[in-house]
């Protein structure tokens, strides 16, 4: 664990933590993420890297503070990489990998949602056709799948309002 230990040195002065508390709340929020169809172990590893200042950690300082091996850290870094929550960078002159979260992360969580519902709305107007859209079934998930249209559309706007939010806020 000296990786950590560098890594909380390099930090700039700050209150003291109760890491204790910091884990808890960790699995807490993981908790949540899973429940809300996240795999456990990257969601662990997402709310380890949002909870982290730099939100830059190492596979290493991963399994340290999550109490996991590196192999469970390496399948659940390969899952947040591949929906684009996190990036793998090399640190320079090292062969060591380094996690990194995206500075815009919720939008990213939105845009990863927004391609899971545009395929439910797909699949769920194919599955009108295949039950006759004048049936009930049929008008019930043609009705889901122009939802979830709507909400695709309108997310733009409401990531751009966010901005415009988030900037008259932090006067």
């Amino acid at each position: 664990m000296p990786e950590a230990r560098e890594a909380q040195e390099a930090q700039p002065a700050q209150e003291a933590r109760d890491g204790a508390a910091v884990r808890q709340f960790v699995e807490h929020f993981a908790s949540l993420l899973a429940d809300s169809g996240m795999p456990r172990m990257p969601a662990r590893i997402f709310v380890a890297l949002l909870t982290s200042d730099t939100s830059r950690l190492t596979a290493e300082e991963l399994a340290g503070l999550l109490r996991v091996s590196p192999a469970a850290v390496s399948g659940g870094v390969r899952y947040l990489v591949q929906v684009g929550l996190v990036s793998r960078e090399t640190e320079p002159g090292s062969r060591r990998h380094v996690y990194r979260m995206p500075e815009n992360v919720w939008h990213e969580v939105l845009r990863v949602r927004d391609r899971i519902m545009m395929r439910w709305a797909d699949t769920m107007r194919g599955g009108s056709e295949v039950l006759g859209p004048g049936t009930p079934a049929g008008a019930r998930l043609a009705e889901s799948a122009l939802y979830f249209e709507f909400v695709s559309k309108e997310l733009p706007a409401l990531l751009d309002r966010w901005e415009d939010y988030k900037t008259a806020h932090r006067g």
